[in-house]
């Protein structure tokens, strides 16, 4: 009965593991190698195939003056590939992204390359707040609306000097641009949880493992 109550605790034990390992281990991956993400062009403007819990955004960026540029996706490394949504204001030198947030609720973001390097991003919803002075600003209003998130992002601008080819490809671009670089830093934050569990579920299996060799 004791090696049936051990193979039992040993087994929930694996189980745990596979389980942590099954919703973390991609944050790991992510957390140290950033720069793998893949981000590409999916279909210009005039192919963009807007979902249509995405259009009432849509239509109030149209009235602030974006223009639409066409899609991109981004894909990390294990995890299947996410679709945008981008458009420019030219005149004012921001790029808006929407894309369907997990419960399919519209998420929209303002992002602006900075001089020589850096970016300042406004999101809609909750992003953690990360400030490298003169070189990265990034924060949220959660449920602004895209007026008041556009009103915020350009005092954000103020004393920073805007760079950028405000453009579908200079999009791609900037989105490439993060992930190669400052971009990382909060990469890195947001999915430490994920490598701390990665590995305590790594733990797991060596225990299971050495204590099975020793019995």
């Amino acid at each position: 009965m004791n090696v049936l109550a051990q193979l039992a605790t040993a087994l929930a034990g694996l189980g745990l593991a596979v389980t942590l390992l099954a919703l973390n281990f991609w944050r790991a991956v992510l957390y140290l190698f950033p720069a793998r993400v893949r981000v590409e062009p999916e279909a210009p403007a005039d192919q963009m195939n807007l979902p249509s819990e995405l259009e009432p955004v849509a239509e109030q960026l149209r009235a602030l003056g974006f223009l639409p540029l066409g899609s991109h996706e981004e894909k990390p490394p294990l995890r299947r590939a996410t679709l945008s949504y981008d458009y420019a204001h030219p005149g004012e030198r921001v790029f808006a992204t929407l894309h369907p947030g997990s419960n399919g609720a519209p998420r929209l973001y303002l992002l602006t390359p900075l001089a020589p390097e850096g970016f300042v991003i406004t999101a809609g919803y909750r992003r953690p707040a990360l400030d490298i002075p003169g070189r990265y600003r990034s924060g949220s209003l959660e449920e602004a609306s895209p007026e008041r998130l556009f009103r915020a992002h350009l005092k954000r601008l103020e004393g920073l000097s805007p760079t950028g080819d405000f453009t579908w490809e200079g999009r791609v671009e900037a989105g490439r641009s993060w992930y190669r670089g400052l971009g990382q830093k909060e990469i890195r934050r947001q999915n430490l949880p994920g490598l701390l569990w990665t590995v305590a579920a790594l733990a797991i299996v060596v225990s299971a493992f050495l204590g099975g060799r020793a019995r």
